[in-house]
């Protein structure tokens, strides 16, 4: 009985108006968040995940490139094939790659001719350890010059740049 007389109360016509529009505001507001997900995250997941897939890497190093690869590898993100060595006698296939990872220890002397070979789409990390020595304030400040351009001192940092250096530049076939 006492149920009864909770349901005829909440039977009430104004009861009944504000359950429809409550109803209407939270269709709205779940359709509100399909769309924003839908037009802000999704396009940017795509495109992390088509970079990852298909981009390469050219790394430039040559005693710490097995250190490297296998770190990037590790990480469950990167695949082994698209990981290229690039020697100090072929420094002109980094041209070809959208993404190039510099060992600053073993490519000091060379950073000026890798950064003609780069391209304003391209993203350029130097990895620079502590334990090395450090750059140069004017080899830092063309660096810093230079478009999509990172330097990194820490292995856990340089992934993180690398993921977000793969958001940030366009991924093109070449």
């Amino acid at each position: 009985m006492f149920i009864n007389k909770i349901v005829e109360f909440l039977n009430q016509p104004l009861f009944v108006i504000i359950g429809g529009i409550s109803t209407v505001i939270v269709i709205l507001t779940f359709l509100y968040a399909i769309y924003i997900t839908l037009n802000g995250i999704l396009p940017v997941l795509i495109r992390l995940g088509r970079s990852i897939s298909n981009k390469k890497i050219a790394v430039y190093a040559e005693k710490d490139f097995d250190s490297l690869k296998s770190h990037l590898i590790d990480s469950g993100i990167f695949k082994g094939k698209n990981i290229e060595k690039i020697t100090n006698d072929s420094l002109a296939k980094g041209e070809r790659h959208t993404m190039m990872l510099v060992n600053f220890m073993e490519f000091k002397d060379k950073i000026d001719e890798i950064l003609k070979y780069k391209k304003d789409s391209d993203a350029l990390i130097v990895y620079a350890p502590q334990s090395g020595e450090r750059i140069e304030q004017s080899l830092m400040n063309k660096i810093s010059d230079t478009r999509n351009s990172i330097v990194v001192n820490l292995r856990g940092r340089l992934m993180n740049d690398i993921l977000t250096s793969m958001i940030t530049t366009v991924y093109e076939k070449r």
